[in-house]
């Protein structure tokens, strides 16, 4: 407990009435308003995490308000140019994969044949060479790949982009409420900043609550660096390993920048796994569709591993969370708030940790335990003088082996010879 740091201490009534009121207000409000708290708790998240570089900026003589703006311009900027360059290069991969897709299954060669067609012919042929000619596919193989409809497929897939970027541009009036809120949250840190600490002063030798409440974030920002540098790293090795066993021709070539791009959008959480895996899809699609499907095994095993057992590990490591708490956490995002709830999840659970580290030695519970039992004094009554007496009388006489009678009748025989004289 540091030297004249506030101790809160909660009565027994508030343990028993007062908490359990607070957490069904706290439900409540969650349930209708759980909309603004969102916001805010974002807000929050993002001006602790902007609050390092204002600070670093101002102590080079730059006002705050303009430091504010030299930061939130600079990620706007290249917020803009992510945004731009993913939609641009998505929307024309995806058409021009479409277009590949649709002349696979469609266009015939000089015998007639789509390249779905020849393909299943070939993997017959390739069967009965190896002594497997029992196995029979090319009968189901031509009536599967004939009944696929390409067209309505593709179309559908285009639609669903278009969908979600209708749907990205409905949520741009809370990104710019969250930013607003952020703004004058970064204003009035520095002001606030300073009653908190003279009200909670820290510990000797630890930072402020201000500066652990960042510092949790930065830990939260470098467990993310890590794992996209280890998902990019894996996602690169085995692309590269594809190209050099022929599962996927040039994979070699192109597996330095699909790591790249794959360790880029692990950034993004929840949806980055999926962004990632677009790219080498696409080019495995236009090289061979066959290839396609070892890319697409590739990513699903990199996922597991990631959401069972890297993410839980590294995560937990940079937070100091048990790797059960991380998982946890991004289910629980996920069931509140969606994939925003995933994304603010983590970052969430290091600012908790961060202030119960904080506030752990300050708050006490009055104790429930029944008080010790106060002993109750006995008295012991002493003896009057002539008891006392009486009782060396008989001690004394027990010790001659005289009886206690004879002892008080010769005390008394002298008494009557000289009331006689």
């Amino acid at each position: 407990m540091p030297d004249g740091a506030t101790r809160i201490a909660i009565p027994r009534w508030i343990q028993l009435v007062g908490l359990p009121l607070l957490l069904l207000l706290a439900w409540t409000l969650a349930n209708t308003v759980g909309r603004a708290v969102f916001l805010f708790v974002v807000a929050g998240l993002i001006a602790l995490l902007l609050n390092p570089m204002v600070r670093t900026l101002g102590q080079i003589w730059i006002p705050r308000g303009i430091a504010i703006a030299i930061v939130y311009l600079s990620f706007a900027a290249a917020a803009t140019f992510c945004v731009i360059a993913l939609a641009t290069v998505g929307t024309d991969n995806v058409r021009s994969t479409a277009n590949r897709i649709n002349d696979y299954f469609t266009m015939t060669n000089s015998h007639h044949q789509t390249g779905a067609e020849s393909d299943v012919d070939r993997l017959q042929l390739w069967l009965n060479t190896h002594h497997l000619e029992r196995v029979k596919i090319r009968k189901h193989g031509l009536e599967f790949v004939r009944s696929i409809n390409v067209k309505g497929a593709t179309s559908k897939a285009i639609t669903l982009i278009e969908g979600a970027a209708l749907s990205a541009i409905e949520i741009l009036f809370s990104i710019v409420l969250v930013v607003v809120v952020s703004i004058y949250m970064l204003l009035d840190m520095s002001r606030s900043s300073a009653p908190i600490d003279r009200r909670f002063p820290p510990k000797k030798g630890s930072p402020p609550l201000l500066t652990q409440l960042e510092q949790a974030l930065a830990g939260y920002v470098k467990g993310q660096l890590l794992l996209s540098l280890i998902i990019g790293f894996s996602a690169g090795v085995g692309l590269w390993l594809f190209g050099v066993t022929g599962l996927l021709p040039g994979g070699d070539r192109y597996a330095l920048y699909f790591g790249l791009w794959v360790g880029f959008t692990e950034l993004i959480p929840y949806l980055g796994p999926w962004l990632g895996a677009v790219p080498p899809f696409v080019y495995a699609l236009i090289v061979h569709p066959i290839a396609a499907v070892w890319v697409t095994l590739l990513f699903l095993g990199i996922q597991q591993i990631e959401g069972h057992i890297v993410v839980p590990k590294v995560m937990g490591s940079a937070l100091r969370l048990h790797p059960l708490l991380v998982i946890f956490g991004m289910l629980a995002g996920a069931e509140i708030y969606g994939v925003l709830g995933v994304f603010v999840a983590l970052p969430l659970l290091a600012v908790l940790r961060a202030l119960w580290e904080f506030f752990a030695d300050r708050v006490t519970f009055e104790t429930w335990a029944p008080a010790a039992a106060t002993p109750v004094g006995v008295s012991v009554a002493q003896p009057v003088p002539e008891q006392a007496e009486r009782e060396s009388a008989i001690a004394a006489a027990e010790e001659t082996g005289v009886s206690a009678d004879e002892s008080e009748t010769s005390a008394e025989e002298p008494d009557e010879q000289e009331t006689e004289n």
